[in-house]
């Protein structure tokens, strides 16, 4: 029985733009290249990065091969082993994932690439990929005679490769995968039943939505659009910012807790609808946005649901139990993200709003434990002004450009935790003491009045309460 394979593009797909950089870099360092980088290179590599392969960049590839002339094939294949690890260092984050997601399924994972086989060999290794189909340049008596030694594997040539691979594989094309970015790899996306196209050129990605193929990038969940290579929670932050907001004034504080790289998860205190919004404007201090595990009702909303999904967050079946949402997470985690975890659950109602001991659930634990990221915990207070639980909308009167006296919401982030071996019920309580001891005094205030009581209710209540 033909089995399927899962074949992947390398520049711009796998990684998020072209590996020349590093292999120019690399093949220096072993002496393989004695010149010094010619003026236009980080140009072209820059408008590579960007716009993706052309014909005049692929006809320099091509005649690049002449330039190889009297390289030494050990010293280029020792460049290959040592810029296979670096390039390994980025790959994009949930190329991973997909590749992990095809090695389960029992799928041939297949390298198919126009850059020379020395160079990307190694590479697919490292990767744990199957086969790599590469452009063979070449060898007489030890080195390279710069010349291309069969296909130059690039457009319909490397889908005629693929297909010779293929037949020789037993591999049925019909039920695999292809990866790319490149207009001109259109011929080995239709020559498979399931193409996607990643990070897609202009003309690709016109092409791509026409037929109805699946259309993403790596570096982000999937499902999770971009926008001028912005994906939606980047291009709001740059425009929501704390001085455009005139109904509250921020006080943000601690946010050096919050590290510009790496994966760590956001524990904070549950108040209002206009938490997150809070979160959000502190982790943009940093330079980082993050993933919010959210209840499922959110995601079936109108217009609210599809903003929830193409800003990443993790939809929670409050109540069921199921850990598919912390697995979600964890590999949100494991791809180097932020994910953001409200411990309580939910806005707490009535009384219990004014509780001075935060009661906290075990997915923060549990999620800590899968992944081993590091816990942030981060304290919110006023955003329950800004936004009651009683009101259906922010409290924005009498317009959002002139509000008297705006609240302040004051956010503020502690250092990281690390719950190792603690058991879950230890785990959750260190996390909601340290969220605690980040509130302000008068959160330990436990008279509320009638009015502040309603006001944690939804407006339906809160009217009977009064």
């Amino acid at each position: 029985m033909a089995r399927a394979a899962a074949i992947f593009d390398l520049d711009r797909t796998l990684l998020p733009g072209a590996s020349g950089r590093v292999l120019a870099e690399v093949l220096r360092a072993h002496g393989v290249i004695n010149r010094d980088p010619f003026a236009l290179e980080a140009a072209l590599f820059a408008v590579f990065d960007k716009l993706g392969e052309t014909l005049p960049s692929m006809l320099l590839t091509r005649q690049g091969a002449r330039f190889s002339e009297g390289w030494e094939l050990r010293a280029v294949q020792a460049a290959g082993q040592a810029a296979a690890e670096r390039l390994a260092d980025h790959v994009q984050p949930y190329a991973w994932r997909l590749i992990d997601e095809h090695r389960r399924a029992g799928r041939r994972l297949v390298m198919a690439t126009t850059s020379p086989e020395d160079l990307a060999v190694p590479l697919g290794e490292v990767l744990g990929f199957d086969d790599v189909l590469a452009t063979h340049y070449g060898v007489r008596d030890g080195a390279y005679t710069g010349r291309v030694d069969g296909p130059f594997v690039w457009g319909s040539t490397k889908r005629r490769v693929v297909r010779e691979w293929a037949a020789d594989n037993e591999i049925d094309l019909r039920a695999s995968f292809a990866y790319s970015d490149s207009f001109y790899d259109l011929p080995l996306l239709r020559a498979v039943g399931h193409p996607v196209a990643v990070n897609p050129d202009p003309r690709l990605e016109v092409v791509a939505r026409f037929l109805g193929w699946p259309v993403r990038s790596l570096d982000v969940p999937e499902g999770v659009p971009k926008i001028v290579g912005l994906e939606p929670h980047r291009a709001l932050g740059a425009i929501v910012r704390p001085e455009s907001m005139r109904f509250a004034r921020f006080d943000i504080a601690a946010t050096e807790h919050i590290s510009r790289t790496g994966s760590a998860i956001i524990a904070a205190n549950h108040r209002s609808y206009f938490d997150p919004l809070a979160i959000a404007v502190a982790l943009a201090r940093q330079g980082r946005v993050g993933r919010f595990m959210a209840k499922r009702e959110i995601f079936d909303a109108p217009v609210v649901g599809a903003i929830a999904r193409a800003m990443g967050a993790i939809p929670v079946d409050r109540g069921s139990g199921a850990d598919t949402p912390l697995v979600a997470a964890a590999q949100a985690l494991a791809a180097g993200e932020i994910v953001v975890i409200l411990p309580q659950g939910t806005i707490p109602r009535g009384e219990a709003f004014f509780e001075t001991e935060l009661v906290g659930r075990r997915g923060v634990a549990v999620l800590a434990r899968m992944s081993g990221a590091p816990v942030v915990p981060m304290g919110l207070w006023g955003t329950e002004v800004v936004w009651p639980r009683s009101a259906r909308v922010p409290a924005v009167w009498p317009a959002v450009w002139n509000v008297p006296d705006p609240p302040t919401v004051r956010v503020c982030a502690g250092k990281p935790i690390r719950l190792r071996n603690a058991n879950d019920d230890t785990a959750v309580r260190s996390v909601t003491r340290a969220i605690q001891k980040l509130l302000p005094d008068e959160s330990s205030r436990a008279r509320p009045t009638a009015t502040e009581i309603a006001r944690t209710y939804p407006r339906s209540v809160a009217a009977v309460a009064r």
